[in-house]
């Protein structure tokens, strides 16, 4: 049943543009994904399960759902099912999905043909007994902007978020009774940043997560869809007193590589971090810089600050330069930065290399000096997530002040550059691969924003001078020696 049902998802996929995916931001579950994400729930003691499928495209995931409780592995006296789809293509083919299992014994099941988050608030609001007891999701991927229709119905019931996905999770778990059980696969994109911390907060206070899975690879989830997204599956229970969380991993979805490990809640929230940020530890068997017991700092407490580049190119376009000129000072952007090199000026290139220094210009401006530099966006392709470099002030002898365009981050002590080798000592540390596999169990997707690295914790102010110091003595150097440096405090 479920591979005549995944042919149909196949062949409906192929038949919509990936424009048009895109626009609704919903992207159809294969059958392993649907039967894996099925085989997390368990019974919770229900005789009668009431499952909630919102987003439900064909029907995928109800039917896997389905299909387990048909095996006997789940023994619910009866089930109801209910199932939300806004889209009319999919519409028809979730009815013939259901017309499969129309004449099973106390199975009934019914469509709702409307937009899921405008009736998830009608029913919280005027219905509040209706509860699942069960939800099993892949919610559309789309972002809500603060002023639409959808951000002012969520704010009715209290959910503050910017993005369906997190709405969907918000709402489910809203209607859900307590100990109810949901399942969903979302992007990774929640588990940090500042914009998510409401739903995380929300996540967080109302239930308990039991498992998270995650895929190594970025485009497997959904790779006949061409989606280029960490997802990651995870399990909550309503109102349940938090416990181990197990963790999974496999390569794609045929999770021939299934492996998994049980984490502490501390472990994966850690309980000093007012951003409530969820590490997803991908693999049990890695060095965690957790483990180097110097590495305990806030950047605070180092009087280092770190912000995102201040210059904005498109609002201060009529003072760009593609050539330095008389009056005009560097303009900093990620292509100038190659290793441990400065590329300036690139000339020829798509960005300038240059802006005015004046009486509009000059507040966004740093003076020149050494700073550590991140960038926000990395490629797909790219071995680490964070990459730094160091801004040399001698690259720039004839200018006093420094332009840092808005896609990097910089390292700072008050808008000043840092000590020569407290600079070189954080792109050092940042670049290792310890920090690279800590960053990502918490951030799920290519870019690091200043907040991301306000989080990480650094060695003191004196191992960082010492690394900077060990750093310059080297006539090259490479991944391994900075990762056997780094290894190497534990030993301090």
């Amino acid at each position: 049943m479920l591979a005549a049902i995944d042919y149909t998802r196949l062949k409906v996929s192929s038949g919509i543009d990936l424009a048009v995916k895109s626009q609704l931001g919903q992207f159809m579950t294969p059958v392993r994904t649907s039967t894996f994400m099925s085989s997390l729930f368990t019974e919770g003691g229900n005789l009668s399960c009431r499952l909630l499928d919102p987003g439900a495209g064909i029907g995928s995931l109800s039917a896997a759902f389905i299909e387990r409780w048909l095996s006997g592995e789940l023994k619910f006296q009866t089930m109801n099912l209910t199932t939300y789809e806004l889209d009319e293509r999919m519409l028809r083919e979730l009815w013939h999905t259901m017309q499969l299992y129309s004449d099973l014994d106390n199975f009934k099941s019914e469509i709702c043909p409307g937009d899921f988050i405008e009736s998830a608030v009608n029913i919280i609001q005027f219905a509040p007994g209706t509860n699942f007891t069960h939800a099993i999701l892949n919610p559309p991927y789309k972002k809500i902007n603060s002023d639409s229709d959808h951000r002012k119905l969520l704010r009715q019931v209290g959910i503050e978020t910017v993005n369906l996905y997190s709405a969907f999770m918000a709402l489910t778990l809203e209607l859900l009774m307590q100990n109810g059980q949901m399942v969903a696969i979302v992007p990774r994109s929640f588990c940090n940043g500042p914009y998510y911390r409401p739903f995380r907060e929300f996540l967080l206070k109302r239930a308990a997560i039991c498992h998270m899975h995650l895929f190594a690879s970025r485009n497997k989830a959904f790779k006949d869809d061409n989606v280029l997204q960490e997802n990651l599956i995870i399990k909550l229970v309503k109102g349940a007193k938090q416990g181990v969380i197990t963790v999974s991993t496999s390569a794609d979805d045929s999770f021939a590589d299934y492996a998994e490990s049980s984490y502490d809640f501390d472990e994966i929230v850690r309980p000093d971090d007012a951003e409530k940020c969820i590490h997803v530890p991908i693999s049990a068997t890695q060095s965690d810089i957790d483990a180097l017991s110097v590495v305990c700092h806030s950047l605070d407490e180092l009087n280092v600050k770190v912000s995102t580049g201040p210059v904005v190119d498109f609002r201060l376009k009529e003072f760009l330069r593609e050539k330095p000129e008389k009056g005009s000072v560097p303009l900093l952007y990620s292509n100038h930065f190659n290793g441990n090199k400065i590329e300036w000026p690139k000339i020829g290139g798509k960005k300038p290399n240059a802006i005015i220094c004046n009486g509009d210009t000059k507040k966004w401006l740093y003076p020149n000096g050494y700073y550590c530099v991140v960038r926000r966006f990395s490629s797909k392709e790219e071995r680490r997530r964070i990459v730094a470099s160091v801004v040399h002030p001698d690259a720039f002898p004839d200018s006093a002040e420094l332009g840092f365009e808005n896609h990097l981050n910089v390292f700072h002590m008050d808008r000043h550059g840092l000590p020569e080798p407290v600079a070189i000592g954080l792109a050092v540390f940042l670049n290792s691969t310890l920090v690279d596999a800590y960053f990502r169990r918490f951030n799920g997707h290519t870019q690091v924003n200043a907040t991301d690295l306000r989080i990480l914790k650094y060695p003191s102010l004196e191992i960082l001078t010492a690394l900077g110091n060990w750093a310059v003595m080297q006539t090259e150097l490479s991944q391994t020696m900075i990762d056997h440096k780094i290894e190497g405090l534990a030993l301090l």
